[in-house]
């Protein structure tokens, strides 16, 4: 059995696009080779900047014999439909076969396709893969019509056998597959034959290229820690970056430099930001923590071991650093003089156009920071200023230029301006989480800004802009919804969520936007109004002049009428009019705008809730909780305080997993059924307590004892959301339950007996209902 090797040799790859495409040529090579009959033991994909590499372990020389039976149309079928068969199964109508069937002759069509060597099926579906490869971004160049990443130069295809290697005849416009390729573009560029992977990988290192990247991210990242602890220091982690670098160079060579003294002064997140964005270059610290060098990986190996690399790179690195440092200082000027520069700056940013400026927003935020902040333990003063701190950095500078950095230099230019660290660490913290691994702030004075910035932006987008749908969130409002979960039941914070997105459902900025506009156009209503009275005041003078002349002149009279004064206010006239009407139409669009908005604010609440309860569904059951759980929780009162609802939830879980917890279930299903089944029957609730004294044997006596027992525990437990207590005494209740459905028959004979059981059976309903609406639990 034949191993197959194929590369595919370009200009350099974005590294960016290397792991996808890695698994892309897997898998259209190794699928198209099953489907076309061929198996195989393993199959391995590698790539570098300039190669895409797959190596097949263990495929079958041919494909095996296929004989494939088809069922046709019937016999007096149209021809039309025979037709359309013949031309599916690639046969002539004498080579089809008339068998009986339940409704009559039908053609079968018998197709027998012969085994097929191994190459051609490899040059087959190779050709496929290459014209079908599903870059993000592909090029044509030349005159040929293939489209890759970058211009293809070469193609590597061979079958390696214990006798040899056989070139795969595979062929894609002006490319011929051959059994060579070339090594480092500088270091080693001739062209050389190999025979087999282990060949290949082989003279490979000796053409100076790493053919894995992770070996190569493994060198790079040895290398660049053995250097920096040489020189007392440490790099700064940073997996992105290496993944990134390891595809930039094909044989890596490890670089340490330092930073200039002038520089050193920066945070140390923006010498780590300016060198990763723009550089590539990973960071070293000191053993003080501040970032005093840094790692450069070269693509090549030098007569100097890196000198004339690592003064260039310095060079370079000292005029991105200088901008930084440029930037720094100007928003220092700002910060120091309390940030009102910045402040008015947000007046004029649109954060949307139906939710006003930036300006509006961080009023909205600060105001409802202020009511949430003694719910979190925070002081609402303090709270107020640091949502109005907290998004002036987006007028700084360096976040102008990084805009990753938003919150990062809030908390520097806030402490810069004298605030207090509380303030300053909300700057930071407040669009904490980010997402589902996100570490959650837990300083009472973040907690309060980042809830009412993530509630103010789902609430109001949700209200007025655009909700998320089943294809698309534009606005990232699940999200958003997950932080505000997050904050609050990693926090533990008892926080009804529904008042307050009644509350800030109440403020939506459109209507604010709404109501300023009709009171705008009602005032110019108004002054129309008021200048039609003066007009027609000043025409019926006019008039009244002018009736005096007219026995004595009535040509003049004529004249004045249709002439001077009383056309100009003709003309007036008819202006206020055209304005008054125009004013009225755009009075009753906003008046129907507001109302469709005032329309939906009294139902928004109860939707917005559901929203937030499908996200943290959504969140648990990938915590491992099972969704009926989670809904059986949902349907007890207090649904919106978010950390009592994890809580019962991962309570009840935790119980349905013990022995103990599904037949208590099964028991609880069976009672609630039966008295659901003799309330909808008889029309009447049977909740009037039952009487001990009408039990007529032990297993019933024993129920009433062990329901008094679990009652005298459930209830203090429920009280103290002790829900783990609550249902351990809910599990002493399985064997008596299950004893007395054995022993009694609950629609007994006796009508007394009967409603007295009923009220037993209801008894248990609402003592084990206390936990969960256990009706909504599966099995």
């Amino acid at each position: 059995m034949p191993d197959l090797l194929l590369e595919l040799f370009s200009e350099e790859i974005p590294a960016r696009m290397q792991a996808r495409a890695r698994d892309d040529l897997k898998k259209l090579v190794t699928d198209g080779l099953v489907e076309a009959g061929l198996t195989y033991a393993g199959a391995g994909v590698f790539s570098t900047p300039r190669r895409l590499v797959l190596a097949i372990e263990g495929l079958s020389s041919e494909s095996r014999p296929v004989r494939e039976e088809r069922k046709g149309p019937k016999s007096d079928a149209p021809d039309a439909a025979i037709e359309g068969f013949l031309r599916s199964t690639g046969l002539s109508r004498d080579q089809l076969e008339l068998r009986d069937d339940k409704k009559g002759q039908v053609f079968f069509a018998v197709i027998e396709r012969p085994g097929r060597a191994a190459p051609a099926i490899v040059a087959e579906v190779v050709e496929s893969a290459i014209r079908n490869f599903p870059w993000p971004k592909s090029m044509r160049w030349g005159d040929g019509a293939l489209r890759w990443v970058r211009p293809l130069q070469s193609i590597l295809c061979i079958l390696a056998y214990e006798a040899g290697a056989e070139v795969v005849p595979v062929a894609v416009d002006h490319l011929t597959a051959s059994n060579t390729t070339e090594g480092h573009r500088f270091l080693a560029p001739a062209r050389f034959p190999v025979s087999s992977f282990d060949d290949y990988t082989a003279k490979l290192r000796r053409a100076f290229v790493m053919l894995d990247s992770a070996e190569r991210e493994a060198h790079i990242w040895n290398d660049a820690t053995n250097q920096a602890f040489a020189n007392g220091m440490e790099v700064v982690p940073d997996a992105g970056l290496l993944t990134e670098v390891a595809g930039l160079v094909e044989w890596p060579v490890v670089l340490l430099g330092k930073i200039g003294e002038a520089f050193l002064g920066l945070p140390s997140e923006v010498l780590q930001t300016s060198m990763r964005e723009h550089q590539k270059f990973f960071s070293v610290r000191a053993k003080s923590g501040r970032i005093e060098g840094f790692v450069t990986v070269a693509n090549t190996v030098t007569r100097d071991h890196g000198a004339t690399i690592l003064a260039g790179n310095q060079k370079v690195l000292s005029a991105r650093l200088s901008d930084a440092k440029f930037f720094w200082e100007n928003d220092l000027r700002v910060a120091k003089a309390g940030m009102m520069e910045w402040a008015e700056g947000l007046k004029s940013v649109t954060f949307h156009n139906k939710l006003g400026s930036q300006f509006n927003r961080v009023e909205r935020i600060a105001a409802l920071a202020a009511e949430i902040a003694p719910l979190v333990g925070a002081d609402a003063a303090e709270a107020a200023l640091a949502a109005r701190t907290a998004k002036l950095d987006l007028r700084s500078s360096m976040v102008g230029e990084f805009p990753e950095l938003q919150g990062t230099m809030g908390r520097y230019y806030a402490a810069e301006a004298g605030l207090s660290p509380a303030v300053a660490n909300a700057a930071r913290d407040h669009y904490a989480p980010l997402g589902p691994s996100d570490a959650v702030p837990s300083e009472p004075v973040s907690v309060a800004v980042a809830l009412a910035d993530k509630i103010d932006t789902v609430v109001h987008f949700w209200t007025d802009v655009e909700r998320p749908t089943g294809s698309g969130d534009p606005f990232a409002l699940r999200r958003a919804v997950l932080g505000v979960s997050r904050l609050i039941y990693e926090n533990s914070l008892r926080v009804h969520l529904a008042s307050i997105i009644v509350t800030v459902v109440q403020r939506s900025p459109r209507l604010s936007m709404l109501t300023r506009d009709e009171k705008h156009n009602l005032s110019r209503f108004s002054n129309s109004e008021r200048v039609i009275r003066e007009l027609l005041t000043e025409r019926e003078s006019t008039i009244q002049s002018l009736q005096k002349h007219r026995a004595i002149d009535p040509k003049s009279f004529e004249h004045q009428i249709t002439s001077g004064a009383m056309a100009l206010n003709r003309d007036q006239l008819r202006e206020a009019i055209m304005q008054r009407r125009l004013t009225m139409e755009k009075l009753k669009q906003i008046m129907a705008e507001k109302k469709v908005i005032e329309d939906r604010i009294r139902k928004e609440p109860a939707d917005l809730l559901t929203f937030f309860h499908d996200r943290l569904k959504t969140y648990l059951r990938d915590q491992g909780i099972r969704h009926d759980v989670i809904d059986a929780c949902l349907a007890m009162p207090g649904n919106d305080d978010l950390t009592l609802l994890v809580k019962r939830a991962e309570a009840l879980a935790a119980f349905l997993k013990t022995d103990d917890g599904p037949n208590l279930l099964q028991g609880y299903k069976r009672a609630s059924t039966i008295l659901a089944q003799a309330e909808a029957k008889d029309g009447v609730e049977y909740s009037y307590g039952a009487d001990v004294r009408f039990a007529d044997c032990d297993e019933e006596r024993s129920l009433f004892a062990a329901l008094d027992v679990a009652e005298a525990k459930i209830s203090p437990a429920m009280k103290a959301e002790d829900f783990a207590a609550a249902m351990a005494a809910m599990a002493q209740l399985r064997a008596p339950i299950d004893g007395f459905f054995t022993a009694v028959q609950v629609n007994a004979d006796s009508e007394i007996l009967r409603r007295n059981r009923l009220n037993l059976l209801h008894r248990i309903r609402s003592l084990c209902g206390q936990v969960a609406d256990l009706t909504k639990l599966d099995g």
